[in-house]
């Protein structure tokens, strides 16, 4: 009964952060319109949303590693592996800009799809090729603005503790707009939401892990597969 009723308190106000969320990015976005064209200010505001939602629960502790492997002023193509929905809310600790690549699905969820349709996130439709090059087309424009561009180069969630094969899309467009490739290693995180329900029952311990930049100059296009098969052993060394 005790962890019902926690579990339904940490979901009612997680809703309620999340509105709340939303109306800071719309402000930020509506006031700071004509000055702020990459929706910066909008984006900050995920900062503090995460770090509420993440000290709101009880039953997950997060720790962060590796943060002086960020060069708050470069642009990165950022990869990470993929166990959760919450490995979203985590990768806002590192605090830094960036735009994500994220299922169409995901913009559809009221509040937090909007305040990603708002910060001009990626909007990938599975099962269309069409979609798929114009993911890529967005994510170089962004690149080229000196915006970062999220990816997990999964695909989609793995269910197991391996990961999943690593897509080549993301390494692509890395060698090709010259941008080092910011490998993110997330583990922990794969129990953090309840299956089968809403009752939180177990303690999730979970670790973000920012590895060191991969420079792209010294591959030429050909080598996708070689920088692919080097962040994927990276990362697959940092979490497991």
């Amino acid at each position: 009964m005790g962890a019902a009723l926690l579990s339904l308190f940490i979901w009612v106000a997680g809703a309620v952060i999340t509105v709340a969320h939303y109306f800071a990015v719309l402000f930020c976005t509506v006031v700071f319109f004509v000055f702020d064209k990459q929706r910066k200010i909008a984006h900050a505001q995920c900062f503090w949303w995460a770090n509420a939602i993440l000290g709101l629960n009880s039953y997950w502790e997060i720790d962060v590693a590796g943060l002086e492997n960020i060069d708050y002023d470069k642009t990165y193509v950022m990869a990470a592996n993929h166990q959760s929905l919450a490995d979203i809310v985590v990768i806002y600790k590192t605090r830094m800009q960036f735009k994500w690549v994220a299922k169409e699905s995901l913009f559809k969820v009221p509040f937090l799809g909007w305040s990603m349709a708002l910060i001009k996130c990626i909007k990938l439709e599975r099962g269309r090729f069409g979609s798929i090059k114009k993911v890529y087309r967005e994510a170089a424009r962004w690149l080229r603005k000196d915006m970062s561009v999220m990816f997990f180069p999964e695909g989609t969630r793995s269910d197991t503790d391996e990961m999943n094969k690593f897509q080549n899309g993301a390494f692509k467009l890395a060698i090709k707009e010259k941008k080092p490739v910011l490998p993110i290693a997330i583990t922990g995180t794969r129990e953090a939401l309840p299956k089968g329900g809403w009752v939180f029952k177990n303690k999730v311990k979970g670790r973000i892990t920012v590895l060191p930049p991969i420079d792209t100059a010294g591959f030429k296009p050909g080598d996708f597969a070689r920088l692919r098969d080097t962040v994927f052993e990276k990362l697959e060394q940092a979490s497991s």
